[in-house]
């Protein structure tokens, strides 16, 4: 990368770690049951609510009881569940016409990362109701408070309950792209093993090391604090100690729970230190071959950190050690190997691929100007790359 943008990229990034002390970033409030989701309903005086969901959900039922709940309080309920892997802007439009259409007042996410997307887009509309989710697009562009949104994840690995992004991809173009406001953070969020207990096992694996991909690029990054240095640690650790055990024994409540929190944990560490590179190449892979973004985040990370190379040995030695991955008597060097052979061997172990048979070599020159358009200035990375540099990566991911 040239000096000039080299020096833009920083300079932006430091406005941003500087006044991050004082950006308005809350944590949603956490809930335990569906009855206290009724009880929050009620205390804001909401007497229409939007579920936003997938059909797949509905289908197992999994809504049914905070369905059951809610109009059992008199509450009136709608729902839509056409909400698809990487939602589109036509998801977000079909939502916000049976918001519009019932009346509503509180939106309720119910899913995965993408149910809180399309939710927290249908929320940015009903905001702002004459600007175009394009034009929302990038940073501080939303600027009002959304509806209530609850959020109820069923995988423990966006940590989407936390954030203040949405991702949408564009019907029409296909290009992904992020919206990122304060307002966008859900007001509360039910964390509740029990609905991820019949997850299928891929599921499992691939949204927990998105989790972990989260913990990982927000503590090498360059923009952390005190907190997201803990929270980012704690839920490395966690996952570490837990998502295998959830992968082979899906029944194990106690592992379930720990893997929401650690995934509620990463999630706002990300949201205040943000992502970098193994996210946007995601995100691009994402939108162009509707690559499930767990999974592209798994097979992407250890191929990312070994491209940062030395730059990061310090910090993935301090997240080694933590883990009790290997003690403090070892190298920094060696335990930065060691760390990313623990991610590889932790990726074989849940049969996640270390090859994303979707990219097409034509392909790549344009997914890497998209990841770097979407990195660069705002991803605070340990290295900065260009477009050319991030060729060389997509090549080594692809077969």
């Amino acid at each position: 990368m040239n000096i000039f943008k080299s020096l833009y990229c920083r300079s932006f990034q430091g406005v941003f770690r500087a006044i991050l002390p004082v950006l308005p970033y809350r944590e949603p409030t956490l809930l335990s049951s569906d009855a206290e989701v009724v009880e929050v309903l009620k205390g804001k005086n909401c007497s229409s609510v939007l579920l936003v969901t997938d059909e797949t959900l509905r289908k197992l039922k999994l809504t049914q009881s905070l369905e059951e709940k809610i109009k059992e309080s008199g509450i009136l309920l709608s729902v839509y569940d056409g909400t698809v892997p990487n939602p589109t802007t036509q998801n977000v439009d079909d939502a916000l016409k049976i918001y519009k259409e019932n009346g509503c007042s509180a939106l309720i996410a119910f899913g995965g990362g993408s149910a809180m997307d399309c939710a927290k887009a249908v929320g940015a509309k009903v905001a702002k109701p004459k600007k175009t989710l394009k034009k929302m697009k990038g940073v501080l562009k939303v600027r009002k408070k959304i509806p209530l949104l609850i959020a109820v994840p069923t995988t423990a690995g966006t940590g989407s309950e936390t954030t203040l992004a949405a991702v949408i991809t564009d019907n029409e173009t296909r290009h992904k792209y992020a919206i990122n406001d304060f307002p966008l953070i859900p007001h509360y969020a039910l964390l509740k093993a029990a609905l991820t207990v019949n997850l299928p096992k891929h599921i499992t694996a691939t949204t927990g090391m998105d989790a972990l991909t989260h913990a990982v690029e927000a503590f090498i990054g360059r923009s952390t604090t005190k907190k997201t240095r803990e929270k980012a640690l704690s839920a490395t650790k966690t996952i570490f100690e837990n998502l295998l055990e959830s992968y082979n024994n899906g029944q194990n409540l106690q592992a379930r729970q720990n893997m929401l929190q650690a995934a509620y944990d990463a999630g706002i560490a990300f949201t205040q230190s943000y992502v970098g590179y193994a996210h946007a190449i995601a995100h691009s892979l994402g939108g162009k071959y509707n690559v499930a973004h767990g999974l592209a985040n798994a097979v992407i990370l250890p191929y990312m950190l070994k491209t940062y190379g030395k730059k990061i040995d310090k910090k993935l030695w301090k997240m080694g050690v933590y883990s009790g991955l290997f003690d403090a008597s070892t190298s920094k060097e060696n335990g930065a190997k060691i760390f990313i052979n623990k991610i590889e061997e932790l990726n074989a172990a849940m049969n996640i691929p270390t090859k994303i048979e979707e990219i097409k070599e034509e392909d790549i020159p344009q997914l890497a100007k998209t990841a770097e358009k979407e990195a660069n200035p705002l991803y605070p990375v340990p290295k900065l790359m260009t477009a050319k540099q991030l060729e060389k990566l997509y090549h080594q991911i692809s077969k």
